[in-house]
């Protein structure tokens, strides 16, 4: 009875609005008075669920990312991309989705690209005489990207949850980033053939050469962070200090474009962020216990295994479940709770950590372009001025590649585990 007092609060407090993290945390804590358990329980599980050295990756990788945007280094990226790839019809659409591979590499979180490299891209593109709503489409359908190309810190999150290795988890995420990104331009080629979108410029080897050197130095930091890793030099978590000392450093002493008013703000901002996401971490790790306490995995183990016990079958399942509650939970705290309750059933028919890892993060992408929660789409409503529900008409497009890519990655794990297995196995 407590707990189905449990989920009908979380449910009552999630639609009146009420952040995340305090609905969590407050339908948990009604569980626990209700069972009459002690109340340090929660304290100690709260502290538990943050108190892992691997999370200390997050403020960094949170705080490269704003640098990198303060800094004014996403315009040397967007620059790259433009010179590289602009020359192809519909030519500032195929620049949004490698920028945004590009910057995949450095931020890894879905809502830095969409209101970094967002304004920037959405800009020209208007300038451009582009459509807003295919500016604004293919701006939310790639910024999802950035959280499946290592950094990710949604993978990070993933990685403390389930004892997964994050190296193997960054290493899984490359080949399905670059599907998602192949893509999306497949579909930009599409509209730009029936729109009959014009090249953005033409293709010169000079100015591809002299867009690189300017964006050399800032695209060092994904190969500082991918390669440290893989190398074994240091750790996802030290990678992540290297990425935010390398962002300070390029700011302050090679480009000149950091104050120390900048660096405050941007502290500060790192600050709200990590501390919202980790609150996030502690409320659900609560969550997660009293689900692990009430044999709530196993129950549904066992009725899904009762079904079938094909993997593709219980693959199938997974991301139906994934995908329903990403409609409505913020990307951290679905990882959280659904990690403890799916790994223990995908494990029982031989799917590999890593492997569900990748196909649970792409699947909340997607919730990341659709309502309620949506993120990605009220960030660009403000980046680009147009209403939430017009940006939700002009990325539901870009939902279908997005789509067959994660059926490919689901369904054929060699997609996700050929790195790791290469580099790591």
């Amino acid at each position: 009875m407590s707990l189905l007092v449990m989920f009908v609060l979380l449910a009552l407090l999630l639609v009146l609005g009420m952040p995340v993290a305090l609905s969590l945390a407050s339908a948990s804590a009604i569980y626990i008075l209700l069972e009459g358990l002690p109340n340090v329980v929660v304290v100690h599980n709260m502290i538990n669920g943050v108190d892992s050295f691997p999370l200390l990756a997050i403020p960094f990788f949170i705080l490269a990312g704003h640098l990198m945007n303060t800094a004014g280094i996403t315009e040397r990226i967007f620059t790259f991309a433009r010179a590289l790839v602009g020359w192809a019809p519909g030519g500032l659409g195929h620049v949004n989705v490698g920028a945004s591979v590009i910057f995949a590499g450095m931020s890894g979180a879905a809502v830095a690209d969409a209101g970094g490299l967002g304004t920037i891209e959405i800009k020209a593109m208007r300038d451009a005489g582009y459509d807003t709503d295919f500016a604004v489409g293919v701006t939310a359908a790639s910024s999802t990207i950035g959280p499946i190309i290592p950094p990710s810190l949604p993978l990070v999150i993933y990685g403390v949850m389930a004892s997964a290795s994050i190296g193997e988890l960054f290493a899984a995420g490359l080949v399905p980033g670059f599907m998602m990104a192949v893509a999306l331009m497949i579909m930009v080629a599409w509209y730009a053939w029936r729109r009959d979108y014009p090249r953005d410029l033409v293709f010169r080897p000079a100015l591809v050469l002299a867009s690189f050197l300017q964006a050399f130095l800032p695209l060092l930091t994904p190969v500082i962070i991918v390669g440290g890793i893989v190398s074994g030099l240091f750790t996802p978590t030290e990678a992540a200090v290297a990425a935010a000392a390398y962002a300070l450093c390029l700011g302050l002493f090679v480009y000149r474009t950091l104050t120390w008013r900048h660096i405050l703000r941007v502290s500060i901002d790192t600050i709200e962020t990590s501390a919202a996401i980790l609150l996030i971490v502690a409320a659900a790790t609560i969550f997660a216990w009293i689900l692990t306490a009430n044999q709530v995995a196993n129950g549904l183990g066992e009725f899904l295994l009762s079904i079938s016990q094909n993997p593709q079958v219980i693959l199938i399942f997974i991301t139906l479940i994934v995908l329903a509650l990403g409609l409505f939970m913020e990307t951290i705290a679905a990882i959280t709770i659904l990690v403890p309750v799916l790994l223990p059933i995908a494990q029982q028919v031989g799917i590999d950590p890593v492997h569900l890892g990748i196909v649970v993060v792409l699947n909340l992408m997607l919730g990341l372009l659709t309502p309620p929660v949506g993120m990605v789409l009220y960030v660009l409503a403000q980046v680009s001025g147009v209403s939430f529900e017009r940006c939700l008409k002009a990325t539901a497009p870009f939902l279908v590649p997005l789509i067959v890519v994660l059926l490919l990655v689901t369904f054929v794990p060699a997609f996700s585990l050929y790195l790791p297995t290469q580099f790591y196995r």
